[in-house]
């Protein structure tokens, strides 16, 4: 039977873990928004109305609070993958490989993780950026490849592909190509998984098999893409 005593304790944890929560939300629309490191702790306070004495209480410094604020947007980014996985389980290798890419630009370009990743600021918590994003993201690609080299569907070393893939990705994040090209960086990112998995020369003849990359359509994404 739980005392009245272990109630309040217990009330206290839940509380502190709510406020704790609150803090982490409100830094990471302040911090993403502007720039990764250019909102004081002042500021975050004025805008959490409380004093940062409270926010220290849960968080001792800026860097663990960032920390925070990046472990939640890499659990949402993973969250994100796990379901793009789930949702291409038993479908074409080649379908499986664009939807994952698709799904990883796009979160990666959603929290900046470019920049984040090669921005001015605190070096550890930039390297912390490049190790979230190798685990989360590219650890997953690499297993990717390596079970389609597996299963006889690669042709090209499974090592080389990963970082030619990774090479794109990153680049395309914080490339003005899709501005040049009158693109969106959805249609530049298609174009580019195309282009890694079947190769950018146009067929020379009719019966060639092998597929041409090039400017995808809206509905690309919606198509069985052969293995």
């Amino acid at each position: 039977m739980e005392t009245m005593e272990t109630k309040t304790v217990s009330q206290v944890s839940e509380q502190g873990e709510r406020r704790a929560d609150v803090i982490v939300e409100a830094a990471g629309r302040l911090f993403f928004a502007p720039g990764f490191a250019r909102v004081s702790m002042d500021e975050l306070a004025r805008e959490l109305g409380m004093s940062k004495k409270t926010i220290y209480r849960h968080f001792p410094d800026k860097r663990s609070l960032l920390t925070a604020v990046l472990d939640r947007q890499f659990a949402a980014v993973e969250a994100t993958l796990v379901a793009a996985a789930e949702e291409t389980e038993g479908r074409p290798f080649g379908v499986r490989v664009q939807r994952f890419l698709l799904a990883a630009g796009s979160e990666l370009g959603r929290i900046g993780a470019a920049q984040l990743a090669s921005g001015r600021g605190d070096v550890m918590l930039r390297q912390y950026v490049e190790q979230r994003v190798d685990a989360v993201v590219y650890g997953r690609l690499d297993e990717l490849f390596r079970e389609g080299h597996r299963q006889g569907l690669l042709a090209t070393a499974p090592e080389l592909l990963s970082e030619i893939t990774r090479g794109a990705v990153e680049r395309l994040l914080s490339s003005q190509l899709p501005r040049e090209l009158d693109w969106t960086a959805a249609d530049l990112l298609r174009a580019t998984v195309d282009t890694v998995l079947y190769g950018a020369i146009r067929p020379a003849h009719p019966d060639d098999e092998r597929r041409a990359a090039v400017k995808p359509t809206a509905r690309d994404d919606e198509q069985e893409v052969s293995s």
